[in-house]
């Protein structure tokens, strides 16, 4: 049996969606160094040695990432510095004091031009420099002389507080009569809490390689806002008639190209956990809940 995790974690980008959640289950044998833009900006690491002196991380969660998918094509540098430069600099930082880095990394590595899962093992080939920035810190992350990583691939993001395809849905059916929605892009949404949860576990275990985690099931964006507008409105946080109609990629152009299929294999993840995670539309359901209940859509 493992001896429990201890001494300072840090977690980057703790003040987006998966870095709240990590913070929010925070084992009781650790101290949480929480890494924000104001305190850790990624794209400035000058903050490293002063907080390596006064911390010294036992483990790195590094969640903290460029998410901007569209931004992305135009702001190269911002987004190489975020997902490479600053990825490369945490894992020798981690490489120094011996300790352990989980690394997560997304779907969008992959072209997506197939209609069956992606496992860890398969080839990648990203379509966008998002999805490229994210893969070429993969590539420095492994190539860090006795480093102890974990990469954590996942897919479709949200929670219940932030900038997010749940939160964007609820505002424009709050607003709009009908709206038009991606369906022949393929993923599987996946909750913050729950992904913050298998985190935490991989640290735990002291896992490494390639694990692909997301929730149960698979969904087109435009099953996603059925599926957010129909809990929403049995919540009764909805109580108007809105039209969701299908569209194509090609009636909804945008500067980065994604991956008509995405879904993501879990099988080693599951293994590793010990459970197959919830259902994406049951975890849904639990995030409607909890912005309900804040009364902020």
């Amino acid at each position: 049996m493992r001896e429990p995790l201890s001494g300072h974690v840090w977690v980057t980008g703790a003040n987006g969606q998966v870095g709240r959640a990590l913070l929010q289950q925070v084992p009781a044998s650790v101290q949480a160094v929480a890494l924000r833009r104001d305190n850790a900006d990624l794209q400035d690491l000058r903050w490293i040695p002063a907080v390596e002196q006064e911390s010294p991380p036992a483990l790195i969660l590094h969640v903290g990432a460029y998410t901007a998918v569209d931004r992305a094509e135009a702001d190269r540098e911002a987004a190489w510095l975020v997902n490479v430069e600053a990825t490369r600099a945490l894992g020798e930082c981690a490489a120094r004091h011996s300790a352990p880095l989980v690394y997560v990394s997304t779907d969008y590595v992959f072209p997506g031009d197939r209609p069956t899962p992606w496992s860890p093992d398969d080839a990648t080939q990203p379509l966008g420099w998002y999805g490229e920035t994210k893969w070429q810190g993969e590539r420095a992350l492994r190539a860090i002389e006795g480093l102890h990583c974990a990469v954590v691939r996942t897919s479709w993001v949200y929670d219940a507080q932030g900038q997010n395809f749940v939160r964007t849905m609820l505002r424009l059916m709050a607003t709009r009569d009908s709206i038009g929605v991606v369906s022949d892009q393929f993923g599987t949404p996946t909750s913050a809490r729950d992904l913050a949860s298998f985190l935490w576990h991989v640290a735990q275990v002291r896992a490494t390689g390639i694990f692909h985690y997301a929730n149960a099931g698979s969904a087109s964006w435009y099953d996603f806002a059925v599926a957010i507008y129909e809990e929403a409105k049995a919540l009764g946080m909805l109580n108007r008639p809105v039209e969701i109609r299908p569209i194509t990629t090609s009636e909804y152009p945008t500067p980065a190209r994604r991956p008509s299929f995405s879904v993501l294999n879990r099988a080693s993840a599951w293994e590793l956990a010990g459970k197959v995670s919830p259902h994406w539309r049951v975890s849904l359901r639990e995030v409607l809940r909890d912005i309900q209940l804040s009364g902020c859509p």
